[in-house]
C-alpha cells in the first residue's frame, strides 16, 4: 500500500533527517495530495505507477493554477519520496527524474530603510505590558536577524545577557549562536522583568519568552498582525512581510561590509547562494561603491568647461 511507504518516509525525516514540525506538514500534504490524484486512476501499489502517471499530475498541478514556488515544493517533496523508496530497495525505477521543477523567479525581499526601521522599533508604547513586549520583539528580531519561528520558540534562558548571545534552534533543530546588541539585550530584560510576568497565567505557564495576552504562546499569525499593525502606524508604506526585519538586517549588514559567510552563519542559512541574494538587493549600495571606486564617475570643474 503506498500509504504505508508514505508513513514511512514521514517517520524517516522526522526521526533521521530531523526536519522541523511545519516541514514535515508540508511534505505529508503534497504526498497526501499526490496520492489521492493516483488513487483515483486506481491505483494502489507503487508497482503499478507509471511515467505517464507522473507526467499527468504534473499537468495537474500546472491546471490547478498554482504557483510556481507551490509546484517546485510540492515537486521537491516527491523528488525526496522516490529517492527514498530506491535507496531503501523498496523500488526500482527511480521516478524522481520524471519531476521537472518549473523555472523560478526570485524576488528580491521588500527591505526597510535604517529610517524606517527606527520609525518601526519606535512604534510601540512601551508604557503597557504588550506595548513593551512588541517593542522588545522588534529590537530582538532587528538585532540577531531571527526568523519568525525562532523568534517565537526561544526560552528566557536562550538569552545569554552577560555575554550578549542568543542561542536559537532554527530549520531541522540546527542549533547556533547569534550575537545580540545591547540595546535589544536591555529592551529583553526589561519586558522579561516589568511585562512578562504580567502575561503568565497559572492556567498558561510556560517557559517561551513571548507571550499573547492570555500568557499563551504568540502565533505566526499573531505576529504577523502585530507588525502589521505598527507597520502603518509607524507610516511605512511598502508592502510588509513577517521577515520584512530580517531581511533589513541582513541587507543593512551586507551594506556596511559585513562578511557574507558571517551573514550566512547569522542567518542560519545552510547554503550561501540563499545568503547572496541580499547583496542584490541595495541599489544605494552599488550607486555608493561605484561612486567611490571608478574614477571617472564625478564630473570635475575642469570637465564641465571641456563639455560645453
Amino acid at each position: 500500500m503506498i500509504d504505508h511507504l508514505v508513513d514511512s518516509f514521514i517517520n524517516y525525516i522526522t526521526v533521521e533527517k530531523g526536519l522541523a514540525h511545519n516541514s514535515i506538514d508540508s511534505y505529508s500534504r503534497d504526498l497526501k495530495q499526490f496520492t489521492d490524484f493516483i488513487t483515483g486512476f486506481g491505483i494502489i501499489e507503487i508497482k503499478d505507477l507509471t511515467k505517464q502517471n507522473i507526467l499527468e499530475y504534473m499537468n495537474f498541478l500546472k491546471q490547478k493554477g498554482k504557483r510556481p514556488t507551490t509546484i517546485s515544493r510540492n515537486i521537491t517533496t516527491l523528488r525526496n519520496f522516490f529517492r527514498f523508496l530506491v535507496r531503501e530497495k523498496i523500488i526500482e525505477i527511480d521516478f524522481s527524474k520524471y519531476f521537472e521543477i518549473p523555472h523560478i523567479y526570485k524576488k528580491l525581499p521588500e527591505v526597510l530603510s535604517i529610517t524606517e526601521i527606527n520609525n518601526l522599533l519606535g512604534a510601540p508604547d512601551h508604557s503597557n505590558s504588550l506595548g513593551l513586549r512588541d517593542k522588545a520583539m522588534f529590537e530582538l528580531l532587528y538585532a540577531s536577524g531571527l526568523r519568525v519561528s525562532e523568534l517565537l520558540s526561544i526560552e528566557s534562558a536562550d538569552l545569554n545577557f552577560e555575554l550578549g548571545y542568543l542561542r536559537v534552534f532554527g530549520k531541522g533543530s540546527k542549533e547556533r549562536i547569534v550575537p545580540v546588541g545591547s540595546i535589544a539585550l536591555e529592551w529583553c530584560r526589561k519586558y522579561i522583568n516589568e511585562s512578562r510576568p504580567q502575561l503568565i497565567t497559572e492556567n498558561a505557564r510556560t517557559s517561551l519568552m513571548f507571550l499573547n495576552r492570555d500568557g499563551h504562546s504568540l502565533s505566526r499569525q499573531g505576529f504577523w498582525k502585530i507588525i502589521k499593525h505598527y507597520a502603518k502606524k509607524a507610516g511605512i508604506t511598502k508592502k510588509i512581510s513577517p521577515h520584512v526585519i530580517r531581511h533589513s538586517f541582513a541587507t543593512h549588514l551586507l551594506e556596511n561590509d559585513a562578511d557574507l559567510r558571517a551573514v550566512q552563519e547569522m542567518l542560519g542559512h545552510s547554503d550561501i547562494s540563499t545568503t547572496q541574494i541580499y547583496t542584490h538587493v541595495s541599489n544605494k549600495m552599488l550607486r555608493d561603491v561605484y561612486k567611490r571606486t571608478h574614477p571617472r564617475s564625478e564630473l570635475e570643474e575642469n570637465d564641465k568647461d571641456k563639455i560645453k
